[in-house]
């Protein structure tokens, strides 16, 4: 793993501080473990600080975050250098693209997805474009490799993608539009292209985004009830003789 480090001095808040809701957020999730556990709430907790400190996380934030769990900073700057989902530097103020490079991605076209971004964005990772408004970096496995090539933007993820449809979505986060997240070659989820091919005999409709009734379920054949036995007395049955 490469070394990282903070920001510069320069680009360094003087402070931080949760906002009222995020504070609120916060002390909602530290209360989720027992009071000597606290400290296992520091990933969401630096997570959030992230977010809302355009999605980079200064110093002033990860002492912030020490200080609400009683932790030494040395232990919270190990959390926030070593788990690569914590930007330490500032990122593009419209989108920061994590290009995923794993094999799969690789396979379906990734490499293409990088050329874009080093000519549209900056030709190294991890440095803004002139207008600071991207950035973009390679990243190991996004998770959605049945969906490959796939981009993460902040807290979404842009699935199924072309050259040409990428450079849609980029098109959209340089208008200041948020594009919709999620496959962009028009199929749900991770189905097959083509759509589902099973589980339409459901109450619902599996194959749809918001689980409609099924309107082509075949009606169930109803099974004739079966006759019961001729009830029998006593003086109806055969005798057995010894």
């Amino acid at each position: 793993m490469s070394v990282r480090r903070l920001a510069p001095d320069e680009v360094q808040p003087a402070s931080f501080a949760f906002t009222a809701e995020n504070l609120a957020w916060a002390t909602e999730t530290m209360g989720k473990y027992p009071v000597e556990r606290k400290a296992s709430a520091v990933i969401p907790l630096l997570w959030r600080a992230q977010e809302q400190h355009a999605y980079w996380l200064p110093k002033a934030a990860i002492e912030y975050i020490a200080d609400m769990l009683g932790m030494p900073y040395i232990r919270v700057f190990e959390v926030a250098t070593f788990y690569t989902m914590f930007q330490l530097q500032p990122v593009g103020t419209k989108a920061h693209v994590q290009v995923c490079g794993t094999t799969p991605c690789m396979l379906r076209g990734a490499e293409d997805l990088i050329k874009i971004c080093k000519s549209r964005i900056h030709h190294d990772q991890f440095h803004l474009s002139e207008d600071g408004a991207f950035s973009w970096e390679e990243v190991e496995c996004a998770g959605a490799c049945v969906n490959a090539p796939m981009i993460q933007v902040f807290s979404d993820t842009y699935e199924d993608l072309t050259p040409e449809s990428f450079e849609k979505v980029l098109d959209a986060f340089a208008r200041g539009e948020k594009p919709a997240p999620g496959p962009q070659n028009g199929r749900h989820g991770a189905e097959p292209a083509g759509g589902a091919l099973t589980l339409h005999d459901l109450p619902f409709n599996a194959a749809t985004p918001d689980g409609a009734a099924a309107t082509d379920k075949p009606a169930a054949k109803k099974t004739p009830a079966k006759k019961a036995a001729p009830k029998t007395s006593a003086a109806d049955q055969p005798s057995v003789k010894e």
